[in-house]
């Protein structure tokens, strides 16, 4: 994969972003690919300017709050094997999990490094399976053999995750109306549940850590988003007091209010950048 490693320091002054984000881009290979090909330097396309630097803005920032297992107890003996299928499908052969790489918007199934790669201030260091589950079905062989099954289930790992992921939207969904002072079916009457995507991120070791980002500042452009966090970390909340970490908890989600539930209540939540 031919993507020059030039940082600030040593930055060529014949740069060409373009060409570099495409030939990175051709490359299907993501992040990933890059870590492979023994990089020591940050091709410059991935290095944040130096008003975000000096602001020292951190990775990512989500709104937080607790879901117990009594809400979805099938939904917990699933984690873990979630957490595996999406960490062997980001380390398969490039020339196997390429074949998945794609920017086409229509596309329920696909691999990619940046969605917005070519219009971003910088690329992120992260590479995304995307899968929409829903509303209209999703079989299970449209997904990445790695994804679709682990040796000692008896059922898909990722079909199975997405449903009791659903089934748990449903009851957030339920909690959130009645917190509105509305009807419990409210939200879902409006279509909150009606569809729902899984975005698997991969976030590998990266050289000159102090230079990129895993996650820019964004808000969630959805009505709900429900996060499973492996063991790493990283994850930042915005409160009044600065940046606070969401350290992982093993068996927990983060939940995260999106832009769309607050259209329509502005004036009863609060919508936090992460």
């Amino acid at each position: 994969m031919d993507v020059a490693g030039n940082s600030i320091a040593g930055a060529s002054k014949t740069y060409e972003r373009l060409q570099e984000l495409k030939s990175f881009d051709e490359s299907k290979a993501g992040v990933k690919g890059l870590v492979d090909s023994g990089i020591t330097k940050l091709p410059r396309f991935f290095t944040r300017p130096p008003e975000d630097l000096a602001a020292g803005d951190p990775a990512s920032r989500r709104r937080t709050s607790e879901a117990s297992p009594e809400t979805a107890p099938g939904l917990w003996l699933v984690l873990e094997e979630t957490l595996a299928a999406a960490r062997e499908f980001h380390e398969l052969a490039q020339e196997v999990k390429g074949e998945y790489y794609s920017r086409e918007l229509m596309k329920k199934v696909k691999y990619v490094s940046n969605f917005d790669l070519y219009k971003s201030k910088y690329a992120n260091w992260r590479d995304t399976l995307f899968c929409v589950m829903g509303p209209e079905h999703l079989h299970p062989q449209e997904l990445p053999p790695i994804c679709s099954s682990i040796a000692a289930l008896t059922w898909d790992v990722t079909m199975e995750y997405s449903r009791q992921v659903h089934v748990l939207g449903r009851v957030l969904f339920g909690l959130l109306s009645e917190a509105l002072g509305l009807n419990p079916e409210h939200l879902e009457a409006m279509d909150c549940a009606k569809g729902h995507s899984i975005l698997f991120h991969y976030y590998p070791a990266r050289p000159e850590p102090e230079l990129t980002m895993g996650t820019t500042r964004h808000s969630d452009p959805d009505f709900l988003t429900i996060l499973l966090q492996d063991h790493i970390g990283g994850l930042q909340v915005s409160s009044h007091n600065g940046w606070v970490d969401v350290p992982p908890v093993p068996g927990a989600l983060v939940v995260n209010i999106g832009d769309l539930l607050q259209v329509f209540f502005s004036s009863s939540l609060l919508i936090l950048d992460e």
